[in-house]
């Protein structure tokens, strides 16, 4: 990639998430009431992800599961997840509780436009190519997350849902994501999100 690009990227992140944190400081306040009176625990959901050179770091999220879900269940939400709490269902309909990753992007872990971070598990899947795709800060969104928006209820109706994620799913992710690497600019990653918000809006 272009260091102009690599730097101009970077300077849209750093604007744009800091005029988003502040523009939806009303909207973080509302969020975080809502999920102190719907559900005992923590407002944020914290969890290891793999960025940039494969160097792991933590994701911030507006928690949308009973506390200690991991412990629960799989690392992948499939369906009407019982371990999803009442306010997380619409959070996550609207990727409400994606808004905190503006702090990861403010903080330089991720990027608004990026492969989607994986959790250290399913990297550990990824072959020599598709490890190309941490080259660069991972994102908030990208073409994967346009495609596969309704992919919890992909998975609820698969017989194996997590051999569908790894063996399909994941790949095809993988995929789209070497895909854009070869035709970034910033033109496509502005493209990107104004369809991503098209399709939750």
């Amino acid at each position: 990639m272009k260091k102009t690009y690599l730097f101009t990227k970077r300077s849209f992140d750093l604007v744009f998430s800091l005029l988003g944190l502040l523009a939806l400081l009303p909207v973080f306040l509302v969020v975080i009431g809502w999920i102190k009176l719907d559900s005992r625990g923590p407002t944020f959901f914290k969890q290891q992800r793999i960025g940039k050179g494969q160097k792991p770091f933590t994701i911030l999220k507006f928690r949308t599961m009973v506390v200690g879900a991991e412990k629960l269940g799989k690392q992948i939400t499939v369906g009407q997840d019982a371990r999803i709490t009442k306010s997380g269902r619409l959070l996550r309909k609207y990727k409400i509780d994606e808004l905190p990753q503006l702090i990861n992007v403010l903080c330089g872990q991720m990027s608004f436009v990026g492969p989607r971070p994986e959790v250290p598990y399913y990297v550990n899947y990824y072959n020599e190519q598709q490890k190309e795709v941490l080259s660069i800060r991972p994102g908030i969104t990208d073409w994967a997350s346009i495609k596969y928006s309704d992919e919890n209820a992909l998975l609820s109706s698969a017989e194996h849902p997590e051999q569908l994620y790894i063996e399909r799913i994941m790949p095809d992710k993988l995929n789209m994501n070497l895909l854009y690497l070869q035709n970034a600019s910033l033109k496509k990653d502005v493209e990107i999100i104004v369809q991503t918000l098209h399709k939750i809006m």
